[in-house]
This record gives structure tokens, sequence and C-alpha cells, in this order.
């Protein structure tokens, strides 16, 4: 089996750098590509080179990748050190509603806003957005914003103490719910089957929400990549993260097949086809 090997800081330099302001609040973005635009949101403990690694295969099938700096260092190997901090932060950040009955994130109205200027900037019929692990349901919250019309939930962590719980107020579910339905759109969603931070209990609770709107995917935990970086094998502690840190990047690998899925659903909600088939690699 092909394992990802651990690597080393990235500088991010094919990537435009720049600073959006969204309402007062300006914050650093880094893009990428042309096409239909998608934002993918970092997992904790930030913009990692796996999370990069995702942001240029999504560039790279032909889409417009928004990828902002929400927190940690922006292309820091994750160590373990470093990531305990940055989540103490993040669990402390007004921006952020890291437990049960904290509601919907603040955070997600500036994203929001990333969305609308980003259909603005690139046009097309909507937006992607994929949320990874700490903001794995951001992305349903942005289906707020009409402009959002591919939302991926990648393993949502939130809340981390309530298993069967979602990182949503009641009011912004129901609406939520409205817009989804209004629309027939799809939400996306990847967990491993073991995982103890997203649970088969917390993807029951977006069943139950969203219906036959939520597409649900488990891969097996076993097939997770048994040497993630540090901060994963010290402080995740269990397979989590599957088009990231936990993806085996070998043909075939159920962790690549959802990355290909997940390419193969912005295409068609998007309007883009892909002349490469999704086998980025």
């Amino acid at each position: 089996m092909a394992i990802t090997e651990p690597q080393a800081d990235d500088a991010l330099a094919d990537f435009s750098t720049r600073l959006i302001d969204i309402e007062g609040v300006t914050k650093t973005v880094y893009v990428g590509g042309s096409g239909p635009a998608v934002v993918l949101m970092p997992e904790m403990p930030g913009i990692s080179p796996d999370v990069a690694r995702l942001a240029r295969w999504i560039r790279d099938a032909g889409f417009t990748v928004y990828l902002p700096s929400l927190f940690g260092i922006d292309g820091a190997f994750p160590s373990t050190a470093d990531g305990e901090k940055v989540v103490r932060r993040a669990c402390v950040s007004a921006e952020f509603r890291a437990f049960a009955g904290g509601g919907t994130s603040p955070i997600t109205a500036w994203l929001r806003g990333l969305a609308r200027t980003a259909l603005a900037e690139c046009g097309g019929p909507g937006v992607g957005a994929i949320g990874l692990c700490f903001t794995g349901n951001f992305a349903l919250t942005m289906t707020l914003e009409p402009a959002v019309i591919a939302p991926v939930v990648n393993h949502p962590s939130l809340p981390l103490d309530d298993p069967a719980g979602l990182e949503i107020s009641d009011e912004d579910a129901a609406m939520v719910r409205e817009r989804i339905e209004r629309d027939g759109l799809t939400v996306l969603a990847y967990r491993f089957d073991n995982d103890r931070w997203c649970t088969g209990q917390r993807f029951a609770a977006y069943r139950a929400l969203l219906g036959d709107a939520f597409d649900g995917r488990v891969v097996p935990g076993e097939t997770a990549n048994p040497e993630p970086p540090p901060f994963f094998r010290d402080v995740v502690g269990c397979p989590h993260s599957v088009v990231t840190a936990h993806l085996v990047d070998q043909q075939g690998h159920p962790t690549l097949r959802a990355r290909d899925e997940i390419l193969a659903f912005l295409a068609e909600r998007l309007g883009h086809d892909d002349p490469r088939g999704h086998e980025t690699h």
C-alpha cells in the first residue's frame, strides 16, 4: 500500500495571496485556477500541506479555488504542540462555536460573503463550498447564501462535546432545510466508520434534518493512512480526514475515490467538465 509520506511546510507560492474584505472584516485568501469558484475551508489546525494538496487538485480539475486562512499558520506542517495551541485558541474565539448549545459560528457570515465575491469574480451558476473537520458544517450553513449550490461536508467535528449534535442554530437549520428543499440541492458528506469526532450519530442528525438531500458516505476506517502528521496521530487519534491527512494517494483506494467523487459532484453542480476525468494526482 502506498502511504502518504510526511511533508515539509508548504510555501503556497503557486497561489495568489489576497486580502479580501467582507463587510469590514479582512482575511487572507489563497486563490488559484480558473473556471467556476470553489471555497475550500481548512481543517484544524490550519492550511496544512495536505489541505493545500486538496486545493491544488480542485484547481487542476478546472476550478478557481478560494482557500481562506481561518486559523493556524498558513502552509505549516501540523505538529502536535502547535496544533493543540491552535485548537485552544479557536475554541475560545468569538468567530467559532465549538461546543453544544453555541449555535451557528459567526465566521459563516464572512464565508457566505466570500462565496458572493467568488461568484461575482468567476461567474457560472454558483459556487461550491467544502468544509473539513472544524469547518465541516460550515459548508452546510453557507447554503444560506444563494450563490452556494454545491456543499460538501467532510468529517464535521463540531460540536466537540456532542457526537449527535450539529453546529447550527435551530433557526438557521430550518432556513437551510427550506433552501435545500426549494432549490433541490444535495449535500455530499464523508466520514470514516470509526471516526470518534464525526460519528454515525452526527450523520443521523444530518439525515433527520435534510432527509434524502443528505448524501452521507462512509469509508472504512481500516483503509485510512496509518501514518498521518503528528497532530492527527497524537491529538485526533483516529481515522478522520478522508481527503487530506488520512488520504492514501493510490489509484483505486477508497479515500482517493472519495476525492474523485467530490470533484465529480462539483463538476456536475457547477456545470463544468474536467478534461482529465478527475484522475488528477
